[in-house]
Parts: C-alpha cells; sequence; structure tokens
C-alpha cells in the first residue's frame, strides 16, 4: 500500500488544503489556496461555485506539481466539503458555505481532474476517517470525532466502520437543538449546539460577557470594542490568566460537555476525539470538560469511562481522511483502517 499515492483536498471556511499521501499515511507534497467566498446564484449565475471548483483543482495541480515524476503514481482525489454530502457526491445542504447547495463536486472536479478518480465526503467525515486510521482514534472500534471551528462537524466510527446512514448524511452533531429559544443558526433553526460550543459560539459568549463589563483585557485586546472581540482573543487572554476570559471558556467548555454527553447517551462510543481550529481553546477547558460531562452523562458511575482527548493530526486531518477515502471504490466501501 505504500506505494500508492492519493490527493486528499480538505474544503474549508477560511482556506483549501491539500495533501499527497502514500498507502502508509506519509505526506509527500502540500499545497493550500484561500477558500473563495461563495454566495446565492443569480440569474443562473455560477462563477461562486465555479471558483470553488477552480480552486480545488488549483491545489491539485500544485500538488502534482511538487510530485513532478511520481504524479504518474496517483490513483484518485479525495475532497472533503462541509455540509450535507449525498451518495453521488453532490453538496445537498451547505448552511456554512452559501451558495455552495446543489453543486456536483465529484463530478465537477472529476471533469477537471480528468484521469483521476474523485471521492468526496463531509470534511469531518474525512477528519474522523484521518484520526481513525492514523491518529488519536487509531484502534477504536466506536469512537465520535468531534471538529471545532466556526462550526461543529461530527465523523461517526461504529462497529469499526464509518457510519453515514440512510442518506449518507449522518454526523451533523453541530445541529443538535440544545437550546430551542437559543440564537439563530445558519442552518435555518434555533440554539443548535455549535451556536454555544464552536469558535463562532466562544466569541458569541465573550461578547456578550464584554457588554456585561466583564472581559475587559480582552476587549483590549480587541481593540476597545466589545463587538470586535473574537474567540482567540479570549484564548489568548485565557492562556495568560485573565480569569474573565477562563470563567468564558469554562462557560464554553459546560455547553461542549452537554453535548458530548448527548452523544454519549446516544451512541455509548468508548471515546471522544475533540479537534478542530479550536484546538487551543480546548487545551485550557480539557478538564472541566471531562468533569462537566462526567456530572451530565447517563449512569456515570455505572459505564465503563469514556476518553475525552484531543486529536493529534491538526489541520491536516480532514486532507489525510480525504486522501485514506479516495484509496476506496466507493465512499461506502470504508470497513476499516488498513
Amino acid at each position: 500500500m505504500a506505494g500508492q499515492l492519493t490527493l486528499g483536498i480538505d474544503v474549508g471556511g477560511t482556506k483549501i488544503l491539500g495533501l499527497a499521501i502514500d498507502g502508509a499515511g506519509a505526506v509527500l507534497a502540500e499545497a493550500k489556496v484561500a477558500t473563495p467566498r461563495v454566495v446565492p446564484a443569480e440569474n443562473d449565475d455560477d462563477s461562486g461555485a465555479e471558483a470553488v471548483i477552480e480552486a480545488i483543482a488549483d491545489v491539485a495541480e500544485q500538488l502534482r506539481g511538487t510530485l513532478g515524476t511520481e504524479a504518474a503514481r496517483l490513483s484518485a482525489a479525495g475532497v472533503g466539503v462541509p455540509g450535507l454530502v449525498a451518495d453521488d457526491g453532490t453538496l445537498s445542504f451547505a448552511p456554512n458555505l452559501p451558495g455552495g447547495e446543489g453543486l456536483d463536486v465529484r463530478g465537477r472536479v472529476g471533469r477537471r481532474l480528468g484521469d483521476l478518480r474523485v471521492v468526496v465526503d463531509n470534511d469531518a467525515t474525512c477528519a474522523a476517517v484521518g484520526e481513525w486510521t492514523y491518529g488519536a482514534a487509531a484502534g477504536a472500534t466506536d469512537a465520535v470525532v468531534v471538529t471545532l471551528g466556526t462550526g461543529i462537524g461530527g465523523g461517526l466510527i461504529v462497529n469499526n466502520r464509518v457510519t453515514r446512514g440512510a442518506h449518507g448524511f449522518a454526523g451533523e452533531i453541530g445541529h443538535m437543538v440544545v437550546d430551542p429559544s437559543g440564537p439563530s443558526c445558519p442552518c435555518g433553526k434555533r440554539g443548535c449546539w455549535e451556536r454555544f460550543a464552536s469558535g463562532s459560539g466562544l466569541g458569541r459568549l465573550a461578547r456578550e460577557a464584554a457588554h456585561a463589563g466583564r472581559l475587559e483585557e480582552v476587549v483590549r485586546l480587541a481593540g476597545g470594542d466589545p463587538e470586535a472581540v473574537r474567540a482567540e482573543d479570549v484564548t489568548a487572554a485565557a492562556a495568560a490568566g485573565d480569569t474573565g476570559a477562563q470563567t468564558v471558556l469554562e462557560e464554553l467548555g459546560w455547553w461542549l460537555a452537554l453535548g458530548l454527553a448527548n452523544l454519549a447517551n446516544l451512541l455509548d462510543p468508548a471515546l471522544f476525539v475533540l479537534g478542530g481550529g479550536l484546538v487551543d481553546a480546548l487545551d485550557l477547558v480539557l478538564e472541566p470538560v471531562r468533569v462537566a460531562f462526567d456530572d451530565l452523562v447517563e449512569g456515570r458511575h455505572r459505564r465503563p469511562e469514556v476518553m475525552i482527548c484531543l486529536a493529534t493530526l491538526g489541520e491536516r486531518a480532514g486532507a489525510i481522511g480525504a486522501g485514506v477515502l479516495a484509496r476506496q471504490d466507493d465512499r461506502a466501501g470504508v470497513v476499516g483502517p488498513d
């Protein structure tokens, strides 16, 4: 397997990251570009969606160029995109990628790449496959990988298989409703878990605390405007010992633990792996999350311990997982790590 090369491309909110990996998981090339801003098409204008396809193809061509003659060994490309991805590789619903709904990612990328077979899946499922194959979830038969960035994504490993549900949409854990009267979500509902426990959720919690006068240092880091406070300001202040910022992170941790407890009650995993762009904040609240989880999960003292740990592949998890999925005949064929 080490002689087989695939491309893995992860489409994120701000960047598209691509890797060329061999069958042993070694990264042979890396490329990235900024994610084009996609807006809803008007008058059949397809330019926004086409810009994303062009960017994916650009990353693939950069990787091929870096590989040189080794590019002849490429067999397939995997692409991870945010949202509900149908079995035919179409992006059916994309609340965090406006204008991306209905985009035939597999067909259009496939036409651009020509000789490479293309596999398309949800970005968090790709991250889960990456962590399951080469990272923190390696060896687990039942695990949930939670990606915390602008929103929350999830990848489900159940009985040593990637689980996608009847239509390929399983794992949209960020849209569990945890507070029906909570803030509105881009998906159209209110009070989704990702509005409280994601990067954008942390920013919202922090701005509320800032307007209440509880985050003077964080507001200073944000230039003096409470509305300018972002998640990274809170994390920086908390790491420096600011108690107000640490309190906000503890609140984030409680909301995170609530969602994990709900998932544990439903799926009974042995392991939660937490990753994504919010990982720096997670490092500061991991122990409070574990404590709150024990308090919230059903029958804690009558069930085996559920491990909660941080991902180990970093920002590469999704691209690595996409490359692993590209080895398969189709995305439903994944049974377990090599």
